[in-house]
């Protein structure tokens, strides 16, 4: 028999403070007083709310629903429960510092971005990241160095940026101030951040990580172990709603760095977020909090069990639709968030578009993400075996009842590594700009974003030289009916271009 492990005296410690949850303490304190409003919002304690609303939802959860006064604290200048769960979140992911974030990673990002760089500094960054990174790009005033995704055509799959890909670019261009990392992506492929994360520092470049969908990553063994906050990432952004419980926009940035200002990453990010927080988001993040790491470890433990059953399932019970593996996955040098099951549905005939809408419409089955070759079913510390049964029995019966005629398209995406003749910000926030028809942009400097999906992957961004490989791609793209995000009419005929 196993022996159980004694808890030490530290560890009794510190899941005594992590037993607590000052935000939501001090919200439900105040809303079971029923005090009189004389404050925004206008609904006063759910008293105006809509009744066919109210009916559903009862009332008291609008009593969570105040604005800032001393006894819940200013997220902008936090010294009541704001700071005191902030700091239980630092404590818990092993970083110095924690800020609630209530626009979702994304403000994170543009933060990360701003807070780390000055203008006409040079960031390397990977071509997949999120579309917020854009943002974060223009806004800061950088330069970015772009590193071409790896395509995993066999799996169908994009790869994270790898360690030999940074050190490529560090070597190419030692006068980048920081390098910006997704890990782990929408597929839950992990990379190797503490070999990364060592290579930076020793280099002194600053180390920014997108890790929204990583906030569980510390809190079961069986998961991948390379997180940003163990390894020692600089700042990074997780999506604690993703995964863990927090209500929807509920994220963390965290810093860890001696190479940015605290203070400075604390003003940027204050200049970004509204001056009317929810409050009953932010008591979600204190009790998601609490919650990963009281009970963390036995709620993943089950999460995992029901994923990994439903993708040995799929994979030797249905013929026509295949999950990759872990083994598979760190077989090309990664790792896999087994928690994320994502479906190949190529052989069907049918598109992962038209397979999320049968199992939304047909199965009351919502997934979270869909393109051409596949599904994205992504669990969270709420899933159980149930949800997953519901999602193998209706991929059974779409494999026996809808057939398509399958396609020869393969997951690739044109060389990126194209001329930066501008930077983003100066095309992006300029007025000099046309229209000129897409079979002629080839040479021209693009101002605008497009993004084919699959593989989602901006393939022009402003300030960049239009190549030929570009255009025919996009070309290609547009004659197969491909999404283009960022055209501004049905179809993809012109482009928006720089003019002197």
């Amino acid at each position: 028999m196993k022996k159980k492990s004694k808890v030490t005296a530290a560890q009794k410690a510190f899941l005594a403070r992590q037993s607590k949850a000052p935000m939501f303490d001090v919200l439900l304190g105040h809303a079971k007083r029923d005090v009189v409003s004389f404050h925004c919002p206008g609904h006063k304690n759910g008293r105006s709310i809509d009744e066919e609303l109210k009916s559903y939802t009862g009332e008291n959860v609008f009593k969570f629903d105040v604005t800032v006064f001393d006894e819940v604290d200013s997220l902008h200048d936090p010294v009541g429960p704001i700071k005191k769960s902030q700091e239980l979140m630092a404590e818990a992911y092993g970083v110095r510092n924690s800020i609630f974030l209530l626009n979702g990673t994304s403000v994170g990002n543009i933060a990360m971005f701003l807070a780390a760089c000055d203008p006409g500094d040079s960031v390397i960054v990977s071509r997949s990241s999120h579309k917020s990174i854009m943002a974060g790009v223009v806004l800061s005033g950088v330069w970015p160095i772009w590193i071409q995704p790896k395509i995993e055509q066999n799996l169908d799959v994009i790869f994270n940026s790898t360690y030999a890909q940074i050190k490529d670019a560090l070597d190419r261009y030692p006068e980048a101030k920081a390098v910006f990392v997704t890990s782990p992506t929408y597929n839950g492929v992990v990379t190797e951040l503490d070999k990364i994360v060592d290579l930076c520092h020793r280099r002194g470049k600053i180390v920014l990580v997108d890790e929204a969908h990583g906030p569980h990553l510390i809190f079961n063994n069986q998961l991948p172990q390379q997180s940003a906050v163990r390894a020692g990432a600089d700042l990074c952004v997780q999506s604690t709603h993703k995964i863990l419980s927090a209500f929807s926009q509920g994220s963390v940035l965290h810093f860890n760095s001696k190479l940015v200002d605290f203070n400075r990453v604390k003003k940027v990010v204050s200049m970004l977020q509204t001056t009317s927080p929810n409050y009953l988001t932010l008591a979600t993040l204190d009790l998601a909090r609490r919650q990963a790491v009281m009970d963390g470890g036995k709620m993943f433990d089950k999460v995992i069990e029901a994923a990994e059953w439903g993708r040995n399932y799929i994979n030797h019970n249905i013929a026509s639709m295949k999950c990759f593996t872990r083994k598979e996955i760190q077989r090309e040098g990664f790792d896999l968030d087994v928690t994320k099951l994502t479906v190949n549905v190529t052989k069907t005939g049918l598109s992962g578009y038209e397979i999320e809408d049968i199992l939304a419409k047909k199965y009351n089955i919502q997934l979270d993400y869909a393109d051409i070759f596949n599904l994205v079913a992504i669990m969270g510390i709420g899933s159980n075996k149930s949800d997953v049964e519901a999602l193998v029995n209706a991929l059974k019966d779409i494999d026996k009842t809808y057939h398509g005629e399958q396609k020869n398209w393969a997951l690739q995406i044109p060389s990126l590594a194209t001329e930066m003749v501008m930077m983003p910000r100066d095309v992006y926030l300029s007025n000099n700009t046309k229209r000129v028809p897409l079979n002629k942009s080839v040479g021209h400097v693009s101002a605008q974003v497009l993004t084919p999906y699959p593989p989602g992957i901006p393939v022009l961004i402003p300030g960049e030289r239009i190549t030929k490989e570009i255009c025919d791609y996009l070309m290609d793209m547009s004659s197969k009916d491909i999404r283009i995000s960022g055209q501004e009419s049905d179809m993809l005929k012109t482009v928006k271009v720089f003019t002197n």
